[in-house]
C-alpha cells in the first residue's frame, strides 16, 4: 500500500479513536484496540547485523565490518535478508498471539551516526567515520530492510538524529556542540541523504543535546528533517530519552511538561514510559489533541504501509524455515569473508595447509563465542569460533594445538591461581611445538559497546585508550618471542594499536566481530581459499595520537578521522591488503549527458585472483572551505584475476564535489581534483601498498 492510502487509512482509523485509546498508540507497546479490530503492537525491534534479540537467526558480521566491504549491493541483499526472516518470526509469533518485544516489523536499524572518535565503545554499531560511506552503506541497508514493492517488507529506522557519538557515561545530559559546517557537510549527511534518497520510513532522536536542544525536541533538527527534506515517516525516541528532559538535561520540570515538548516537537513515539503523561499535557492545554492525533496517523500509515493493519500482504507466506537457511548462511559468511581486512602480510599468508605439521591457536579470543557477535545480535543454532574454523579447515591435514594463553582482561584465569598470567606456559609450549601460530587477541561486548550493556573495567563502555588489556600485550610479546611465523587475528569493532607486537607479527587480519560463522570465513582466508579484500572504515591511529585528539567531548571534526588528521596514522581510512597485488593503472575522467564519470583500468601484478575496491577521491585545490584531507566521493568493488586488467567506469556525483562552507551551505569552491587509487591519496597508504594514487584533473 502506498503512502498515500496508507494515510487516508490511517486518518479515518484514528478519527475513531478517543482521545485516550490514540494516546495509547504513541507508546513503543500500543495497546489493542479491539472494538476497531487494531491488535496489540510491539514497535521495538533490533536488526543492526540481522534480526537481534528475537531468537534464532542469520548473524552477519557487525554494522563496522559490513561498512568494511564497501559492498552496497551485498548489504542491500543482508538487509533483505533480516526483513525476510523478521517477516517469518513475525507471522510465527502473531500466528501464537504473540506480539511481544523484538517480535514486530519496526527495526531500529541501521545507526548511521559517524565514529569521530575511536574511543567510542558504540561506534562498532556504526559504518564509520565517513559520511559518504555512511550514506551509501545506509542507503543500501535500508533499501533492503524495506523492499522495492508498494507494500513494505519491514520498516527501517535512521539513527540515533542526531550528532552523537559518545561518551557514553554523558549522553544522558551532554549537550553535543557542531557548527552549521560540521552538521552539514559531517553530522546530517547520511541522514538526509537516507531520508531524501532511500526513504527511511522511521528515524530515532538521540539522547544528548545538540546545540542546546534535546535531540528529541530539536527544532532545528526537525526543521530540517521534516522542512528541508521532507521526511514523511514517523519520529521515535531512543529509549527514555524524553525522561532525561527533565532527570538529565532539566529543560522541563517533570515528565508532563517533557511529553508536552516533545510530542509539539514532532516527536510520534516514546520508548519509555514518559508518554504516560500525554493525556495530563493536553489536560493542562500543554499539547493540543490534533497534535496527539498526527502523531497516532503518523504511526498507523506506518503499521498500514507494513500490511498488517487490514488485508495483510505476500510477505504473510513468509515461511519460518528461512530462519538461518543455508542461503542466508552463505550470504553471512561471505560477508565475513569481504569483511575482514589484511593489515600486514610479509608473505606469510595464505597458510599452504600441505606444508604445515601443527598449527597453534592462541589467544583468549580464539574459541571465543562473544567475539564472533558483537552487541546489538541475534542468536545462531551453531557458532563456528575462529579455533573452530581452523581445526575443520585442517582436519586430515595436520594438527591444531590450542591454549587460551589469558584471560580477556584479567591477569588471571583462575582465581586460585598463585601466580599472574597462568595460562602463558600453555600458550608458549604450544608455540614451541607449531610451525606457524595464529594469535587471536581483540576485544568483545564486554569491554566496548552502549552505556550499560558492558561490564568493562575502563568505564562506561567507551575505551580509554586505544591499546589491547595488558594481559593480551604481555601474551603477545611472549608469544611472538619464541618466533614462530605468527599471524596476528584482530577481533574488535574499532581501532586497536599492537605497539611492538604489530611491528613483530608476520600478518595481520583485522576480523572486526565476523558474525556466527566468522571463525569458518576467517579459516577461509588464512589458506587461500579466498583473499582478503577488506577496507578500513575507520582510521587506526597510533594510540599516542589520542594526546593530539580533541577532547572526547568536544565535536569539531578537526584532528578527527581522515579528513582532518593531523599526521600520519598507523593504518589509514580505506587501506587494506590483498593477496593479489591490484593497482590502478590508468585513469581518467568522462563528462556525458548523463554526467561526470571515471574510467580507470586496475591491473593485478600478483599470482592470486582478488577482488579489489577502486575509490575516488576528492580535493577541491585553494579552497578555504575544504576538509584538510582528500574526502571519498565514490567506490566500487571489482575483481581482478591474477596477470590481468579490468576497465570500469564509476559515476561521480557532482555533489560531491562542493565544499560546505561556515553557514552550512554546499558550494562550489577551488579547483576540484580526482585522485583514484586502491585506497586514499595520502603518503602513508602509499608506504604500506607501494602503489600511489592516480591524478585526475578535471
Amino acid at each position: 500500500m502506498n503512502r498515500t492510502e496508507a494515510k487516508k487509512r490511517a486518518e479515518a482509523l484514528v478519527a475513531q479513536m478517543t482521545l485516550e485509546e490514540a494516546v495509547s498508540q504513541l507508546s513503543y507497546q500500543a495497546p489493542a484496540i479491539e472494538r476497531l479490530g487494531v491488535p496489540a503492537y510491539n514497535w521495538w525491534n533490533e536488526a543492526l547485523h540481522g534480526v537481534a534479540r528475537a531468537g534464532m537467526a542469520t548473524m552477519f558480521p557487525q554494522a563496522v565490518g559490513m561498512a568494511a566491504m564497501f559492498d552496497p549491493g551485498l548489504v542491500k541483499e543482508l538487509g533483505d535478508i533480516a526483513a525476510t526472516e523478521g517477516r517469518a518470526k513475525y507471522n510465527a509469533a502473531s500466528a501464537h498471539g504473540d506480539r511481544d518485544i523484538y517480535k514486530g516489523l519496526t527495526f531500529w536499524s541501521p545507526n548511521i551516526n559517524i565514529f569521530r572518535d575511536p574511543r567510542w565503545g558504540r561506534g562498532q554499531e556504526t559504518f564509520g567515520e565517513d559520511p559518504y560511506l555512511t550514506a551509501e552503506t545506509g542507503k543500501a541497508y535500508v533499501r533492503g530492510l524495506q523492499g522495492d514493492g508498494e507494500t513494505m517488507k519491514a520498516a527501517a529506522c535512521a539513527k540515533h538524529f542526531a550528532v552523537h557519538s559518545g561518551p557514553e557515561d554523558l549522553r544522558h545530559s551532554f549537550d553535543a556542540i557542531a557548527s552549521e559546517k560540521d552538521m552539514a557537510e559531517t553530522y546530517l549527511y547520511a541522514f538526509e541523504a537516507l531520508v531524501r534518497e532511500a526513504k527511511v520510513e522511521a528515524v530515532m532522536g538521540a539522547y544528548n543535546r545538540t546545540n542546546g536542544e534535546p535531540c528529541c525536541a530539536n527544532a532545528d533538527l526537525m526543521r530540517r528533517l521534516r522542512g528541508e527534506w521532507g521526511f514523511e515517516g514517523h519520529f521515535v525516541s531512543d529509549c527514555w530519552a524524553i525522561r532525561d528532559f527533565h532527570e538529565g538535561h532539566h529543560v522541563t520540570d517533570n515528565a508532563v511538561d517533557s511529553a508536552a515538548m516533545a510530542l509539539n516537537a514532532g516527536c510520534d513515539l516514546n520508548c519509555g514510559c514518559t508518554y504516560q503523561s500525554a493525556l495530563a499535557a493536553c489536560m493542562a492545554g500543554k499539547v493540543s489533541e490534533e497534535t496527539i492525533r498526527q502523531c497516532a496517523v503518523r504511526l498507523m500509515t506506518t503499521r498500514y504501509m507494513l500490511g498488517i493493519l487490514g488485508e495483510g500482504s505476500e510477505y504473510d507466506r513468509i515461511p519460518y524455515s528461512v530462519i538461518e537457511s543455508p542461503e542466508h548462511l552463505a550470504k553471512a559468511e561471505e560477508a565475513a569473508r569481504k569483511a575482514c581486512v589484511l593489515l600486514k602480510n610479509d608473505g606469510m599468508l595464505p597458510l599452504d595447509a600441505k606444508k604445515l605439521r601443527i598449527v597453534g591457536v592462541i589467544g583468549p579470543n580464539a574459541d571465543s563465542v562473544a567475539s564472533l557477535i558483537g552487541n546489538y545480535h541475534g542468536s545462531s543454532s551453531r557458532y563456528i569460533t575462529l579455533q573452530n574454523g581452523i581445526q575443520d579447515a585442517l582436519e586430515g591435514k595436520a594438527r591444531v594445538l590450542c591454549a587460551q594463553g589469558c584471560h580477556l582482561w584479567k591477569d588471571k584465569t583462575d582465581n586460585l591461581s598463585d601466580d599472574l598470567d597462568d595460562r602463558t606456559a600453555e600458550a608458549l609450549t604450544v608455540a614451541e611445538n607449531s610451525d606457524a601460530v595464529v594469535l587471536v587477541v581483540g576485544l568483545d561486548e564486554t569491554l566496548e559497546g552502549e552505556q550499560g550493556d558492558t561490564s568493562n573495567p575502563y568505564g562506561s563502555a567507551d575505551k580509554k585508550d586505544l591499546l589491547l588489556p595488558a594481559p593480551q600485550r604481555r601474551l603477545m610479546e611472549r608469544v611472538l618471542a619464541v618466533g614462530k611465523p605468527t599471524v596476528i587475528c584482530l577481533t574488535a569493532g574499532s581501532a586497536i594499536d599492537l605497539g611492538e607486537a604489530g611491528e613483530k607479527a608476520n600478518a595481520i587480519l583485522q576480523c572486526w566481530y565476523p558474525g556466527a560463522h566468522g571463525g569458518k570465513a576467517v579459516a577461509d582466508l588464512l589458506f587461500g581459499r579466498v583473499s582478503p579484500s577488506g577496507k578500513l572504515p575507520v582510521t587506526f591511529y597510533y594510540n599516542s595520537q589520542l594526546r593530539d585528539m580533541p577532547d572526547f567531548t568536544d565535536y569539531s571534526m578537526k584532528g578527527r578521522t581522515y579528513r582532518y588528521i593531523n599526521g600520519s596514522p598507523l593504518y589509514p581510512f580505506g587501506y587494506g591488503l590483498t593477496y593479489g597485488d591490484v593497482f590502478v593503472a590508468e585513469a581518467v575522467s568522462e563528462k556525458t549527458g548523463e554526467g561526470l564519470s571515471v574510467r580507470a583500468t586496475l591491473r593485478n601484478a600478483g599470482a592470486v585472483d582478488t577482488d579489489e575496491v577502486l575509490q575516488l577521491y576528492c580535493q577541491n585545490e585553494d579552497s578555504a572551505h575544504a576538509p584538510d584531507h582528500p574526502r571519498l566521493c565514490a567506490f566500487k568493488r571489482v575483481h581482478v584475476p591474477a596477470g590481468q586488467s579490468v576497465t570500469v567506469t564509476l559515476p561521480v556525483d557532482e555533489r560531491t564535489l562542493l565544499v560546505v562552507d561556515d553557514a552550512g551551505k554546499r558550494v562550489s569552491e577551488g579547483r576540484p581534483v580526482l585522485y583514484a587509487g586502491v585506497g586514499q591519496p595520502d603518503r602513508r597508504t602509499a608506504e604500506l601498498t607501494g602503489h600511489p594514487s592516480i591524478r585526475i584533473e578535471l
